[in-house]
């Protein structure tokens, strides 16, 4: 039987089954490879001290400080009221700042001895506040001798103390020695940069940089290290992706070549107005892809309201011009009716193939949904599969085995991020030869992010809106300090009526009879700020909100509710009934975020607003001012000021860059999160490369990446770069990737 190599050797026989335990359930890591990957979050440096004012709230801790003062009190309490009580304060100091640390019961003699006045150790343990000052209850310690003694000091050689991200059952010094112990075998780490690469921008080898990020003497050993690692896992992800563009260009796929006068000829010639410079740039872009024999792989992003759906459907017209069919799938029932009812209007008797009065040119468009009809259901299959019909939009039921296409060229997939790997496969599955892809988004992504995530698509960006689009107000309500500016919101709703326009009143939950009030409730985060009372609360619903807004503040109004278990018919009864203008205010659940085109709406408030995302906030502020009249989008919450989520709802009110509120948005999450951190083992995430900061390094290594995979898709020449795929494209870091 073949030895274990090195790294893949299991930490509980290194570490022994106790602390590998610990490991393994609070950090993920299985293996020493995947401890010697668990780098320093920072490092602290044995002449200062850290600045004890930085200390995060509620979050686990760890600093290197001098004990400045240490106090034993008695006191009389329940369990001994004989004044038997015993409480360690203990106050450490950097120079600028102090913290005091609490021991209470049994647990004070021990640091009753060690902590004296003038001792240096390191400190860890969950910041609370207490009195209105900060302190750390029963912190764990490790006392910093004098360099001639102890193991502390060998554990850290150098000057620089690595602190690692922690638990409370595992503190970092622990990890640290557990590091020392593996750290040996850091010498067989197959590096996965090829030589040519790794000279030709000086950096370190694997080995060498696994040592130095683990025991730096100098800061220059970490940057060294820092630069070499990110690397690694730039080139390693870049490489994943090359390989999949290489493969995509190797299949064969029909040209769709639009006919001079054709379908989409008299398309543009009816069009009421002209199309922006982006919209003709990114068809352009679109066209071109169309006309070639491998499969388009485009990503088409833009603001809410840019104008994505008439890019995609003069593609989709191109692709019937050119004898095939094309299929819109819609994250949901609302949005592909939606979709549907404003692509036949726009198309006017061009959509009436087969039909009297329909034009020479024109096709037929069909609608597939799961809550169909049996009888317009089995219509729209026969009209798909003997290819009478040239568009369908549909939800997951154009998935279904049923479904047959005549000739499908083109699926164009809206809200990609609604959609997994394995529904976007089943529908390219369906065509004769692989069909041309177009994802829609109109969650703005940087540059960097789409590279680095979106890498196996082209990407195509409008930026611009089409003319007769109107700003948009955005404010914060603070319902909780100011309730009367919540009134002042009900009030602009009732103006905004009275001038002949509608609203929206958006809400985290429906608060009908399946939402189990015995279900626990998930706490709102202690990340959020979130005081005791939002706690307490559960998520305002749309029902009992409609109900008090119709019988308080916006009564005569005619409100009507919209949420995803109404029935089909209810829900698009009730959005003819808004988009005829028959119904004032709309209260409804995110199910109208994206695709809901309604320009005489022109109000919105979102209650709770703190429960949603920047880019979901911003998605749906993008359903007012689609029309002449400037929009209103009212944000409220009850978060204190001071609360990252009120700054994060400031951030979405004082900017309608969607560009802009991505970096934000990226920059407040970790970054790990978007390249699918949360989903894959402790191996494949992302822990040193910084999306936003570090985008010239993803950009090179995209190039390098690229040359070495037309040199050798297969990587046959390159055995540790394969070595180190494997291990990043575990099964759900490869369905990550192609989702995006």
């Amino acid at each position: 039987m073949d030895p274990v190599p090195a790294l893949e050797e299991p930490l509980k026989k290194v570490l022994g089954p106790a602390t590998a335990k610990v490991m393994a359930e609070h950090l993920g890591l299985h293996t020493v490879g995947d401890l010697l990957h668990h780098y320093p979050r920072r490092y602290e440096e044995r002449g200062q001290l850290t600045h004890l004012a930085d200390l995060p709230l509620d979050e686990h801790a760890t600093v290197v400080a001098q004990v400045a003062d240490a106090r034993l009190h008695t006191f009389a309490s329940a369990k001994a009221p004989r004044g038997k009580g015993q409480r360690l304060e203990v106050t450490i100091t950097d120079g600028s700042g102090q913290l005091k640390l609490v021991f209470f019961g049994n647990g004070v003699h021990k640091p009753h001895k060690e902590l004296l006045p003038g001792t240096r150790a390191l400190f860890a343990g969950k910041v609370s506040v207490f009195n209105r000052r900060l302190q750390l209850a029963h912190p764990a310690y490790e006392l910093l001798r004098g360099e001639d003694s102890s193991e502390t000091v060998d554990t850290w050689a150098g000057a620089l103390i690595p602190l690692y991200p922690a638990t409370a059952k595992l503190e970092s010094w622990k990890i640290a020695k557990a590091v020392q112990t593996v750290l040996p075998s850091a010498q067989e780490a197959v590096d996965p940069l090829p030589g040519a690469l790794r000279t030709g921008r000086g950096l370190v080898s694997l080995p060498e940089a696994l040592l130095k990020i683990h025991r730096p003497h100098t800061k220059a050993d970490i940057e060294d290290a820092r630069a070499r690692l990110k690397w690694d896992e730039a080139f390693v992800l870049q490489v994943a992706l090359a390989r999949r563009r290489h493969a995509d260009s190797q299949l064969p796929a029909v040209a769709r070549k639009p006919k001079q006068d054709g379908l989409l000829a008299a398309f543009d010639a009816k069009l009421p107005f002209t199309l922006t410079e982006g919209q003709q740039k990114v068809s352009g872009e679109i066209f071109g892809d169309l006309a070639t024999e491998h499969p388009m792989h485009r990503l088409l992003q833009g603001e809410v309201g840019s104008g994505k759906t008439m890019v995609a459907l003069r593609a989709m017209l191109a692709v019937v011009d050119a004898g095939g069919q094309a299929a819109m799938l819609a994250p949901t029932e609302v949005l592909a009716q939606q979709h549907h009812r404003s692509i036949t209007e726009m198309m006017g008797e061009l959509a009436e193939g087969g039909m009297l009065g329909g034009a020479e040119n024109s096709t037929k468009v069909v609608l597939l949904t799961g809550s169909m009809g049996a009888a317009a259901r089995r219509q729209a299959l026969l009209d798909l599969v003997t290819g009478e019909a040239g568009l369908v939009i549909g939800t997951h039921a154009l998935i279904e085995d049923k479904v047959q296409f005549h000739d499908l060229g083109l699926v164009v997939v809206d809200e990609q991020h609604r959609f997994g790997v394995e529904q976007r496969d089943a529908l390219r599955g369906k065509g004769k030869q692989p069909p041309h892809l177009l994802v829609m988004t109109a969650t703005p992504i940087p540059r960097t992010v789409a590279m680095t995530v979106f890498g196996d698509l082209d990407t195509s960006v409008l930026d611009q809106l089409p003319a007769g689009r109107s700003p948009i107000a955005s404010h914060v309500v603070p319902a909780a300090d100011k309730p009367h500016f919540l009134a002042r919101a009900w009030e602009r709703v009732r103006e905004e009526v009275s001038n002949g326009h509608q609203a929206y009143v958006v809400c985290p939950r429906i608060g009908d009879e399946e939402d189990d009030p015995k279900k626990p409730r998930k706490k709102a985060s202690s990340e959020d700020g979130a005081g005791a009372d939002a706690e307490k609360r559960p998520p305002l619903a749309v029902l009992e909100v409609a109900e008090q807004l119709a019988g308080g503040p916006l009564q005569g109004l005619r409100v009507e509710v919209l949420h995803g278990r109404m029935a089909p018919e209810d829900k698009d009864a009730v959005m003819r009934r808004f988009a005829a203008g028959e119904t004032h205010v709309l209260v409804a659940t995110t199910v109208i975020e994206v695709g809901v085109n309604v320009p005489n709406a022109t109000a919105m408030v979102i209650m709770d607003a703190d429960r949603f995302g920047v880019s979901q906030l911003h998605q749906l502020r993008g359903r007012v001012g689609r029309g002449s009249a400037a929009g209103l989008c009212l944000l409220v919450t009850e978060m204190p000021e001071a609360s990252p989520a009120r700054q994060r709802l400031t951030s979405v009110a004082s900017t309608l860059d969607g560009f802009e509120l991505s970096r934000i948005d990226l920059e407040q999450r970790r970054e790990g999160d978007v390249l699918g951190q949360a989903q894959s083992g402790a191996r494949t995430s992302l822990r040193m490369l910084a999306v936003i900061d570090d985008e010239e390094i993803i950009a090179e290594a995209r190039e390098e990446a690229t040359a070495v995979v037309a040199a050798d898709p297969d990587l046959t020449h390159l055995p540790g770069l394969r070595t180190a795929l494997q291990a990043l494209l575990d099964e759900e870091r490869e369905q990550y990737l192609e989702k995006g």
